[in-house]
């Protein structure tokens, strides 16, 4: 059984997920894109945007809880699809963003781009508890700069961490643009030094 390790970039009502196995390198054994609203579903703050300010409370709580579960379920199907393919989960990475305020839903919903920030900090958050509640305790890394931070606690350079993000993607094969590369980052990080 080799040891891997999943790394998730959130990103409004998805996220982008790389699991990276470590043999002798590190190695793509899945990437997808898992949900994190239902179908049809769109971003809450913006969904509750003109309703009356309970309903719009009510309305983001729920949406909330609903992308509770689906981020619970994508971390513990991953974990269970990696096991019966012969890997353990030995780590998680999420990027993160800065945090925010204690808005309130009527503070959020008052201001325009308050409600992006509620969501990409929502989305993010939810999955560092999901890992949580699996048993994981989360690396981090800031989204604006996850390549970079990546570096710095793998003790490498950029350059080299570019360099083994190329090469993971040139084995994979497409897709694997920015979001697939801070996804594996994320999981590079969380894999840290740990081998078969």
């Amino acid at each position: 059984m080799s040891v891997a390790a999943l790394g998730f970039k959130p990103r409004t009502g998805r996220a982008v997920l790389v699991v990276l196995a470590m043999d002798k390198e590190p190695r793509v054994i899945e990437r997808a894109e898992v949900p994190l609203l239902p179908r049809g579903e769109m971003a809450p703050y913006h969904a509750a945007e003109g309703l009356e300010s309970k309903a719009a409370d009510r309305h983001v709580k729920a949406a909330i809880e609903r992308a509770r579960t689906l981020a619970r379920a994508a971390v513990k199907e991953a974990v269970k699809r990696c096991a019966g393919a012969g890997h353990e989960i030995v780590g998680c990475g999420v990027l993160v963003g800065t945090g925010m305020p204690e808005w309130t839903t009527d503070e959020i919903l008052a201001v325009h781009v308050r409600m992006h920030k509620a969501e990409g900090e929502m989305f993010r958050d939810i999955l560092v508890e999901a890992a949580r509640e699996c048993g994981f305790e989360p690396v981090t890394l800031p989204d604006k700069t996850a390549i970079d931070a990546a570096a710095k606690k793998l003790g490498l350079t950029r350059a080299q961490v570019d360099a083994r993000l190329a090469t993971l993607g040139k084995a994979a094969g497409p897709p694997w643009a920015r979001y697939q590369k801070e996804a594996a980052a994320a999981a590079l990080v969380a894999l840290g030094g740990k081998r078969t």
